[in-house]
Parts: C-alpha cells; structure tokens; sequence
C-alpha cells in the first residue's frame, strides 16, 4: 500500500502559536507511519512558512527552523512548492489554532490551493470562531446561550461611558470581557468593578476589533468532543475544575496544576445526554465538519444548560481535553487521527460534486 503523503502545518500568527508547536508535536508522534508520509510545515510568527527538513519532534513541542532555502509557496490549484519543486502533498492536518488557523481564513486558501484538509471548511470555521454569529445561529435554532452584549471598537471609542453603562444596567458585576476571535481565552478578563471593566476591555480590544460581555455564571465547565460530517459522533463528556479564578491560558496550558480535568464527568446519565444532543445541534447548525470540542456551562445553582462555545481545531497536547475523552469512549488518538483524515476526504469529495459554472 502507498503511504499518503500529509502535511502538518503548525505555529502561525496567533496568541496560541506556542500551543500550536505543542499540538504539532502530539498529531505528528501519534500519525501511523506505516501510512502516512508527514510533512511538517511551520509558520513564524510573522507568517513566514518554512518546510522542515529532517526533523527531530523528541520533545512536547515542536520547533521552527528558518531555512530561507525551504520557503514555502503556494499556486492555487497546483498545491505547495519548495524550491519550485511540488511538494506532492494530497492531504493537510491545519494544528493552527487561533487567528489566521481557525478562523476561515486558511480554510478558504486551501480551497484555492486544492488539496483536501482536516476539519472545517470556510463557513464553519468562520462562524465558530467569531462568538456573536455562533451565538446568534444557536439562539435562533433555540439552543440555550449565555446573555451577552457585542461591542465594536470604533463604537466603543467614540462613546464609551455609554456602553459601560448598557452592561452595568443589563448584568451585575462580576461579567467576562471576551474578544470575539480568540481561542484559549486569549483576552480573556474576569471583572468585578467598573474600573476593572474598562480596563478589560482595553485589553480585549488589543486582539480584537469586536468584544463580547457576557454575564458571570457561578458554573461547572463542561466539554463534549464531537467528531464526524454530516452525522456527527459524541463521546463521555469532562468536566474542567480550575484552580485559577477561571479557566485562563495559564490554566490551560502553563501551571501543570492550573486545572483539574475530570473524565469522565460526573453527571446523571439524563444531564450528560442532554449534553450531548445539544452539543451535536450545536455543531450541525454552524455546518462543523470533521472534528470539535463543544464547552459548555452548567449552572451550580439552578441546574441550567448553556452553550459557552465551539473550538473547531481543538488543543491536541497531551493534557487536552479533545482527544482524552475520544480515548474515554474507546478511540485511541492514531485511529481519531485516522477518522479526521477520512471525514476531511469525504468532505473534499463532496464539495467535488458541487457546479460553480
């Protein structure tokens, strides 16, 4: 049998470039090689893409080299060069998470370029990534949200007393200032006070030129991994006990004691599938292909349901929650990596059948 020839690109412009070199790192070790053929592709921060040559991944995280000789160009619908020469690559895994991976915009060239990749397309990835039309989608299918208020930059500048008083009169402190493109809670504030509200949003703003407030929920953080196309597939849900005032970056991904993931979550079997049929309406209704983590809320003190988002490449480092609970309900990462190559081909080919003239 022919190994497919994949490509894994990594690292990228956003504020989750270091976690993407971790997440790399994890897919690349758990690809089955007597399939596949990897590429690694990694892309500076300044969105330089170098092809790695004989690399080495013996560590957790993935490295950079910046190799002018081994830039890396693209022609759409011939697919990616080194040196002029075609790469021949029939496949790509994006572990780019953030701005300029999982927003739709890299979806949307590799359409261009042509070659089939993992996850969602344009569409889905777009609107998952940008909070306030997944919200409003999952709002108008009837699906229960978290109250919000979307704020523009250039509004926000030209009369900011204005709007600091919409939140104050909408919700009580404490609220979540939130950009609206950003993953890993990149941005992310928890305020209490006025004077820590506006300084939230300030910083909000600094990644983002729309910003969401949303209300505080005194809750239990739930997430379901879903995977699949047209029929999407879920698994035992986890739950997420941080030791940080909220589940923030450092959590995540620096303090190895920031959070306790508890798998699987410890739920009555009717909470857990409704769940999880929200989280699959969740995924349908932004047109999610291939692969996601739905994260959810549940409210301590009255019991209640609430979408708080979707991450459509979700972390693949050893510690994250996305291929734990895959592994809980009985798949293991190299057969989950094997799957999210299948969907992406099934989905290639279906946009195959499709007529643009």
């Amino acid at each position: 049998m022919n190994k497919i020839n994949v490509a894994i690109l990594y690292g990228g412009k956003s504020g989750e470039h270091e976690v993407s070199l971790r997440s790399a790192s994890s897919v690349e070790k758990n690809l089955d090689k007597s399939k596949y053929n990897i590429h690694l592709i990694g892309i500076t921060r300044t969105g330089l893409w170098y092809y790695q040559q004989n690399y080495n991944n013996d560590t957790d995280s993935l490295s950079i080299v910046e190799d002018d000789d081994n830039l890396v160009s693209l022609t759409p619908g011939r697919g990616f060069h080194v040196k002029g020469s075609s790469l021949n690559i029939s496949f790509i895994f994006p572990i780019l998470h953030g701005t300029f991976g999982e927003d739709g915009t890299l979806q949307g060239m590799l359409d261009l370029v042509g070659i089939p990749y993992a996850g969602s397309g344009l569409e889905g990835s777009f609107m998952a990534m940008d909070k306030e039309y997944a919200k409003i989608i999952w709002q108008k299918e009837g699906l229960p949200i978290v109250p919000y208020i979307s704020i523009k930059k250039y509004s926000y500048k030209s009369n900011p007393q204005y709007y600091i008083n919409c939140i104050e009169s909408k919700f009580q402190y404490p609220v979540f200032v939130k950009p609206v493109k950003t993953g890993s809670s990149v941005g992310v504030s928890k305020a209490s006070s006025r004077e820590k509200l506006e300084t939230a949003i300030t910083n909000a703003f600094m990644y983002d030129h729309k910003i969401l407030i949303e209300k505080s929920v005194n809750a239990r953080e739930v997430e379901c991994s879903v995977i699949g196309n047209d029929e999407p597939i879920t698994f035992p849900l986890g739950e997420i006990a941080p030791s940080h005032e909220f589940y923030d970056y450092d959590a995540k991904y620096t303090d190895p004691d920031g959070a306790k993931l508890i798998i699987p979550a410890v739920l009555d079997s009717t909470t857990a599938t409704k769940i999880q049929d929200i989280a699959k309406k969740a995924y349908s209704a932004l047109n999610i292909k291939g692969f996601s983590r739905v994260d959810f809320f549940i409210d301590k003190d009255t019991d209640e349901i609430s979408l708080n988002e979707i991450n459509t490449i979700p972390g693949f480092t050893k510690i994250s929650m996305f291929s734990m609970l895959c592994r809980e309900g009985g798949l293991n990462f190299p057969e989950l990596l094997d799957k999210i190559y299948n969907y992406g081909i099934e989905k290639y080919k279906e946009e195959q059948t499709l007529k643009y003239n």
